[in-house]
């Protein structure tokens, strides 16, 4: 029996398999909207079942807590949706045409001896603060909006009665002409302070130090909005507040770990694609996916798949120890007759 010697044992199928390169293509094109669909995702369904399977603990913790984690996702899909949309946009205009929107002597600089702008480590991360740092932007009002829909999504998802019921209003996000805002861009990247930054920290692990501000600064707002929110039950917001602690403070400590223990795995994973896909135009922007992909998909499997496992049961034990309370604050609603 003759033995197909052309047939592809290997793993080579895995570095160029279409949906992967895409993903890739999605994630350095947008990097913000890359982490709000990956937490959308994980938020909604793995999230929720570990809280679930969290052992020992209150189930009416559980259910706010699931209810913080779908509100959260929704919450931080949309509004990324609709900051990033347009900034996407002005910035493939400056990838595919840098001079139209950038002064020679900047294109000269960031480029560093690159045949192509794209290429350049300096020019990656001077737009890698635009791609991931609209998720920073977005932080603080999607913690508003997540406290604000919790009381919403129990009562839809676990028919908790709602005695105080407000319309909900519709948020429109209107950015300026895609050619205008890459002109905008231009400028900032033309900045010798914007140049200098790139240039030095271009090396550094820039992409996990984003997401990680980010998920602090969201769950530093969501605990003050939940603190001082009035349609929460008072008695579930210690272990909620605890809960958004625990998680973060722990996603981010094993994030960190996790990610200087994949270092070389993930560099060998760099090298094994490029020599898989040296033919490819859009090389470059996939391994640039790959280097912003890799702290969201890290971050995110911790943060909803392993953390809410521990951290829905250390907050529980928290909820019940006296010592760990803390002063609610009020809102101060004065209302003004017109």
């Amino acid at each position: 029996m003759k033995v197909n010697s052309d047939r592809d044992i290997s793993f080579k199928s895995i570095y160029t398999n279409r949906a992967l390169k895409r993903g890739l293509e999605f994630a350095a094109d947008k990097g913000a909207m890359f982490a709000a669909t990956t937490t959308l995702v994980l938020s909604a369904t793995a999230r929720p079942a570990a809280i679930w399977l969290a052992p020992h603990t209150d189930k009416e913790n559980k259910k706010v807590a699931c209810a913080k984690s779908i509100s959260s996702s929704g919450a931080g899909y949309l509004l990324t949706l609709g900051i990033t949309t347009p900034f996407a946009k002005a910035l493939r205009k400056i990838d595919t045409n840098p001079e139209n929107y950038l002064k020679s002597e900047t294109i000269k600089f960031l480029k560093n001896g690159n045949d192509k702008l794209y290429q350049s480590k300096s020019y990656t991360l001077a737009t890698q603060l635009f791609k991931l740092g609209l998720g920073l932007i977005v932080a603080m009002p999607k913690a508003v909006l997540t406290c604000a829909g919790m009381p919403y999504i129990m009562q839809t998802l676990f028919h908790k009665p709602n005695k105080n019921h407000e319309t909900n209003q519709n948020i429109a996000f209107k950015g300026k002409k895609p050619n205008k805002l890459a002109q905008g861009i231009g400028k900032i990247l033309d900045s010798k302070c914007m140049q200098k930054f790139s240039d030095k920290h271009k090396d550094s692990n820039f992409p996990m130090h984003i997401v990680a501000a980010t998920d602090a600064l969201t769950t530093a707002t969501f605990i003050h909005e939940t603190n001082r929110s009035e349609k929460i039950e008072e008695k579930r917001k210690k272990a909620l507040i605890y809960n958004a602690g625990i998680s973060t403070g722990l996603s981010i400590i094993s994030s960190y770990i996790l990610d200087k223990l994949t270092e070389k795995p993930t560099q060998k994973f760099i090298e094994k694609f490029r020599k898989a896909n040296l033919n490819d135009p859009k090389l470059d922007k996939q391994i640039e996916g790959i280097k912003i992909a890799k702290p969201i998909l890290l971050v995110g499997c911790v943060y909803y798949m392993l953390i809410p496992f521990v951290s829905t049961f250390l907050a529980d034990i928290a909820d019940h120890n006296p010592k760990l309370d803390i002063p609610h604050k009020k809102k101060h609603n004065s209302k003004l007759s017109n």
